[in-house]
């Protein structure tokens, strides 16, 4: 039984709708309230079939077409940058997870509720946990768990691509990297060995490394290999014995998680790694039929995505994907996150038109 009673009024125009799911908040972890308020009103909605798995919500039409698609979005966010509530000014909406990607699951909403009977069957897949870990994913518990209510011929994920076709996306890693030392006191600095000095020849490593970039099917990936984190100290008058470095690699998509891991350990060769998160990425498949019509609907050349996105889940179910939702993913994670209204419209437009 759905707890909360936060309505959506799914009778807003997609932008409005999409200050509305911003300002209820659903940082990773805490969609709870997002989830009932949309299974709340997708229940509504007589030509759907609607289930929820945790903080997920299915909704599917079941019209008996010869072709079914997945319309899919995640419906957390990162943590709030005193970003809440939302801003509209000059047609363009501010605020925590208006790009990334709320605006996107407006569209989502709206289709899902006005389209009583798409030229395909359609399944509207709303998750939690996107902007964390791996094993967190919602999308990837639904697989575990329901792998038959993502049945499909074809998938768009409604992340942000400023309403142009991304395809594939990178795979992700986290390393750690760990240096150690030998504790001593620090007015006595030279009984121990400091373990965050250590890190200086690693950090030199990094910024010298030379990221690859890797053509598939006419797209070219850029991959990069970072420091993303630092810890170690023991106390103000203690030499550390250890010190962690987390370095992120984002690999192109003709490399498995084994071969990526490779490449870490061989720039890494000489120090201590250990590999604590990956997800793998998707090639682009631009020449799947379904993948073919939907760029020719969109009209503009596609790109190559830059970093992770659950097409890469879609790809492993046999499930082709491609990335297409409104808002500018270089502002995804930002204070001044922002999207602008005209790319949702558009976006609702041509979702509209290509299922009709």
């Amino acid at each position: 039984m759905v707890a909360d009673m936060t309505r959506l009024d799914l009778s807003m125009d997609a932008a409005a709708l999409t200050v509305a799911l911003c300002d209820i908040e659903s940082v990773s972890g805490d969609e709870r309230r997002l989830a009932e308020a949309i299974e709340l009103v997708l229940r509504e909605v007589p030509h759907l079939t609607v289930d929820r798995d945790g903080d997920a919500v299915v909704a599917r039409t079941n019209l008996g077409r010869p072709e079914r698609v997945v319309v899919a979005g995640h419906i957390d966010t990162v943590p709030l940058g005193d970003n809440l509530p939302c801003r509209v000014v000059d047609g363009r909406i501010h605020g925590c997870g208006t790009t990334d990607m709320k605006s996107g699951v407006a569209v989502q909403l709206l289709l899902a509720k006005h389209l009583v009977e798409p030229n395909r069957d359609v399944t509207y897949v709303f998750y939690d946990h996107e902007e964390v870990e791996a094993d967190k994913n919602g999308l990837g518990r639904v697989v575990r768990n329901q792998p038959d209510w993502l049945v499909g011929d074809f998938a768009v994920l409604m992340e942000p691509t400023n309403a142009t076709v991304e395809a594939g996306c990178q795979g992700t890693m986290r390393a750690d990297v760990v240096l150690r030392g030998h504790r001593a006191h620090s007015a006595r600095s030279w009984m121990g060995s400091n373990a965050i000095h250590a890190a200086g020849d690693l950090l030199q490593r990094l910024a010298a490394y030379e990221a690859a970039e890797v053509e598939i099917d006419g797209l070219t990936y850029r991959e990069g290999m970072n420091a993303v984190g630092i810890t170690g100290g023991v106390a103000g008058n203690v030499i550390p014995d250890e010190c962690r470095v987390t370095v992120n690699y984002r690999f192109a998509p003709d490399k498995s998680e084994d071969q990526a891991a490779e490449v870490v350990r061989r720039v890494l060769s000489g120090f201590e790694v250990e590999i604590s998160d990956s997800a793998p990425g998707a090639l682009p498949g631009l020449s799947h039929p379904a993948a073919a019509e939907f760029v020719a609907m969109v009209g503009r050349e596609p790109l190559p995505k830059f970093g992770w996105t659950d097409v890469a889940r879609f790809s492993a179910l046999g499930v082709p994907a491609v990335n297409y939702g409104p808002g500018d993913p270089s502002v995804a994670h930002q204070r001044e996150e922002y999207c602008d209204i005209a790319a949702i419209l558009e976006c609702e437009q041509k979702m509209r038109a290509w299922l009709t």
